[in-house]
């Protein structure tokens, strides 16, 4: 069944008609609580705005929009984070469980050669761990910090994709 649903995922440019959509999938209380480092105020229309202006005239930060059936299901993108090649991604609640995360990212990384790529998630974000490895990352450190979404410290994973991993699995 998910990789019927595969087919139906598609990566495209962001759009600025898609914050409106963007903002309100990242005003749910569970999603941040998974994501764990977000914005400190999640309801902050104007400082949403402000962080994806910057976000889109970035020319350094490949940025994709992701759709499912033809709908907004959420954001995907590739930048430097602590001094290396990392990727992100937010899947809108509506959306989890249905392979959207894995086929978006399995594309994402088919259109890019950057290695080592680099990823992070919470310890407890099982969901996106699973995500991670099955596109062929792997756990190879651990960190920690202040997360806003929970106001506590949050113990985190890094994971790296390196050239020997396929992209191509699963």
């Amino acid at each position: 069944m998910e990789h019927l649903m595969k087919c139906d995922v598609q990566l495209r440019n962001v759009f600025e008609e898609d914050l409106p959509v963007f903002f309100e999938q990242q005003l749910d209380s569970t999603a941040n609580y998974m994501a764990a480092f977000t914005a400190k105020d999640p309801t902050n229309k104007d400082a949403f705005l402000a962080h994806w202006a910057k976000i889109l005239t970035d020319q350094t930060i490949q940025k994709k929009t992701i759709l499912f059936h033809g709908e907004v299901a959420g954001h995907i993108s590739s930048f430097e984070q602590f001094g290396v090649p990392s990727v992100s991604y937010w899947i809108g609640k509506d959306y989890w469980g249905k392979g959207i995360a894995t086929a978006a990212l399995l594309s994402l990384l088919r259109d890019s050669n950057i290695r080592p790529l680099y990823a992070r998630a919470a310890k407890d974000n099982l969901a996106s761990i699973k995500v991670l490895e099955k596109c062929g990352f792997k756990i190879t450190g651990e960190d920690k910090g202040f997360s806003d979404a929970r106001c506590a410290e949050v113990e985190e994973f890094i994971l790296i994709l390196n050239k020997s991993e396929s992209t191509d699995q699963k």
